[in-house]
């Protein structure tokens, strides 16, 4: 019988978040093992339940969600979007420069599609959220990394970024606050790619999904407001401040020279068209999460959940000898690194064995494309009492782990 392989497109596609490791989790869960699982920044397995007025609103208006709406989004959703996006000073966007998708996901895949030929290439944050490295690969677009630094509180390196600009290039990702290291960029950062953008005419593309997760004071600058010279196509959604991951509603905007652009925002019409509609019944709940009273905040101040347990993370982490960590300013997780004592050249391995010793689910840094075995992500989702549980494993793990 002939046999089918998959296609070569996902050769070089990876979503590690939900990889191989993944699959060796659910075969201990089989054998009876209860798993700590800090693989993913999914909220409700956690007790992080969507506010009640924003199910309340779809619930209520369920009757009118059964047909294809406007392939854009209906207008009161992205009319929300419109205000929104006002109230932090981004004037120069229309109703229809607002397109509502499945979630964020679905519209990156969308603008990589409608941009990218074949080889063309586009910056991305190392270390990234995979699926941008995942959906310029299956545009037929070659993924560049460049370099978040470290030792600047992860801020992209600037000089990298130039350093990596070819005529292939066709834009910048940024990722901001950023998953997985937890930064907030600064404003001369911002000016920076913007600056770069400029001058080599690249479009930016700014995943702000987390927007509106920050702590300590951090600020949060949308990349719109740095320069009206460029495209800039920014991305937002229900999923993380609104804790609605399983809604799948996320909203893009296009902001700055879009004259430029002409040909490719057709391409955009074209791909949001061809899919009919985003999700219908949770676009009655856009209006309700972005106006009124935002709950996340009570998450994020001093002795709210969020920011109890972001600090819980850092500190337990950094007394485990060998592990360091930059404290996260803003999202839901942060990324420790691994010092030489450990002699880690296989991270994959290294969360497997974690995970089969004490049953512990962690993401390997290299699953963020990270370029060096030496990083992990931790999720800081769950409760105080599980997630000192989860660090304490790990720190008994490290212990006596060498590879």
């Amino acid at each position: 019988m002939k046999t089918f392989t998959k296609s070569v497109k996902l050769d070089n596609v990876c979503y590690d978040i939900r990889g191989p490791v993944l699959d060796e989790a659910k075969r201990l869960e089989e054998q009876g093992f209860n798993i700590i699982k800090l693989n993913i920044g999914n909220t409700a397995p956690f007790g992080f339940q969507t506010p009640e007025s924003i199910i309340h609103d779809i619930v209520l208006n369920m009757k009118d969600a059964q047909g294809y709406g406007d392939s854009q989004g209906q207008f009161p959703a992205r009319n929300a979007v419109l205000m929104d996006l006002q109230t932090k000073g981004l004037m120069d966007a229309g109703i229809d420069d607002i397109y509502i998708g499945n979630g964020v996901s679905e519209l990156i895949m969308i603008t990589m599609m409608g941009l990218l030929n074949l080889n063309d290439e586009m910056l991305i944050p190392m270390p990234d959220y995979p699926l941008w490295t995942a959906a310029v690969t299956l545009a037929g677009g070659s993924p560049v990394h460049y370099r978040c630094d470290e030792q600047s509180g992860w801020n992209p390196d600037l000089a990298d970024i130039r350093s990596k600009i070819s005529g292939k290039t066709k834009g910048i990702v940024i990722i901001n606050p950023n998953n997985p290291t937890g930064a907030v960029y600064d404003r001369e950062i911002l000016e920076g790619v913007a600056e770069i953008a400029a001058e080599k005419g690249l479009i930016v593309f700014a995943d702000e999904i987390y927007s509106r997760i920050t702590y300590d004071g951090a600020k949060y600058i949308p990349m719109a407001s740095i320069n009206p010279d460029i495209l800039t196509i920014s991305f937002d959604g229900l999923s993380k401040a609104y804790r609605a991951p399983g809604l799948r509603c996320g909203w893009m905007s296009l902001h700055g020279n879009k004259k430029c652009a002409a040909g490719y925002i057709e391409g955009l019409k074209m791909l949001t068209n061809m899919r009919l509609c985003a999700n219908m019944p949770a676009q009655f709940g856009i209006q309700t999460a972005l106006g009124g009273y935002q709950s996340i905040n009570d998450l994020l101040l001093p002795g709210g959940r969020l920011h109890e347990q972001r600090d819980i993370a850092v500190d337990m982490v950094s007394r485990i000898p060998g592990l360091s960590v930059t404290v996260p300013k803003g999202a839901l997780y942060c990324f420790p690194k691994m010092d030489s004592r450990f002699n880690i050249t296989d991270d994959e391995r290294f969360v497997l064995d974690l995970l089969r010793e004490k049953h512990l689910f962690l993401v390997q840094g290299t699953g963020f494309n990270w370029d060096m075995p030496d990083h992990f992500r931790i999720v800081f989702l769950p409760e105080k009492e599980t997630l000192k549980e989860a660090i304490k494993r790990l720190g008994e793990f490290l212990a006596d782990y060498r590879q």
